[in-house]
């Protein structure tokens, strides 16, 4: 099968990780920008006329609407898929370089053009996989922020218990770090995904992945308080656990300005993030012994290294309070 100009190929790719792969949406962003960075570097090689991304996302990249649009003409000069090599993309790899990226914005944005090149061989595009070859940056990883328990104690009574939104905003808080959630997660809790009885939560993880996470009697007691108090709008279907003042369903973002709302009050580290109580939550439960594998289900990841960040945490606890208290230790 001949290869499709590049911005119509990766519309097909974001279409088939939708459909097939069942992707979710912040999945198909990320997918989009990395892939729209290299049609962009293209068009800057050859010489073309600046291109827009948000005007390709609108018009020639219409994966998310499912429909196909016409090649815009501004990515005339990019290459077709079967017309990138290797030292093409070792170029683009060394250009990524000189600007500046993060090791890890190099790494997720070649990872992204592997997955996009095998896609383009099952399809029939290209023979073989020219990001294949190429190296992931050596990067040094950084320890997640996490709060102590005092902190996370100061956060967790910060809202206000006689008003309805301070109700619901000390239940977000204390269900976010008794389960270890994602804010994404949390918002799209349902009424039905609810058992406050056996105290668990159904939750719905990356690639749309179902596991059930713990309610802690704090979180428990917090989230009967505020169902007592909650209004929510009728129209919406399925019930969400968590709304705004007009009861709708409440938004990632509007969790996050919740949460610097907090941070201010108590003067807490400005760094703190809703993945910050996350981070705290599988810290604090090595700390307390529990098996890294427990706590790898705990937080649904799909690989062990990804939880094993949190190892490095408490090893670094334990050499400060070594440095901190052995007489010969500096």
């Amino acid at each position: 099968m001949p290869a499709p100009p590049l911005p119509r190929a990766i519309e097909r790719f974001l279409q088939f990780l939708r459909m097939e792969r069942n992707a979710s949406e912040l999945t198909l962003k990320s997918y989009r920008e990395d892939l729209l960075a290299l049609a962009e570097y293209f068009v800057a090689e050859q010489g073309g006329p600046p291109a827009n991304s948000s005007d390709v996302a609108a018009t020639s990249f219409a994966a998310v609407s499912g429909e196909l649009a016409d090649v815009d003409v501004a990515w005339s000069c990019c290459p077709p898929p079967d017309g990138i090599d290797t030292q093409q993309l070792r170029r683009y790899l060394a250009d990524m370089h000189e600007t500046g990226y993060s090791p890890s914005t190099i790494a997720r944005r070649l990872a992204s053009l592997r997955s996009f090149f095998k896609f383009g061989m099952r399809e029939g595009w290209v023979d073989a996989n020219p990001a294949k070859p190429l190296r992931n940056p050596r990067k040094g990883r950084t320890l997640p922020h996490f709060l102590s328990s005092k902190e996370l104690n100061s956060l967790l009574t910060a809202p206000p218990r006689e008003e309805p939104l301070g109700l619901r905003d000390r239940a977000i808080l204390e269900t976010l770090y008794s389960a270890g959630l994602r804010v994404s997660e949390l918002v799209a809790i349902n009424d039905e995904d609810l058992d406050l009885e056996a105290g668990v939560v159904r939750v719905r993880g990356k690639g749309r992945k179902e596991r059930f996470a713990p309610i802690g009697s704090y979180a428990g007691r917090a989230l009967q308080r505020w169902l007592a108090r909650r209004e929510t709008n009728e129209t919406v279907s399925p019930r969400p656990v968590f709304v705004n003042k007009f009861g709708n369903r409440i938004t990632t973002r509007s969790v996050a300005r919740m949460l610097e709302k907090y941070l201010k009050e108590t003067g807490l580290d400005a760094r703190t993030t809703p993945h910050t109580l996350r981070h705290s939550f599988a810290t604090h439960l090595l700390d307390g012994g529990a098996d890294i594998r427990s706590v790898q289900e705990l937080l649904g990841h799909k690989s062990l290294v990804t939880t094993q960040i949190y190892t490095h945490v408490s090893t670094a606890g334990l050499r400060e309070a070594y440095e901190r208290a052995h007489p010969r230790a500096g």
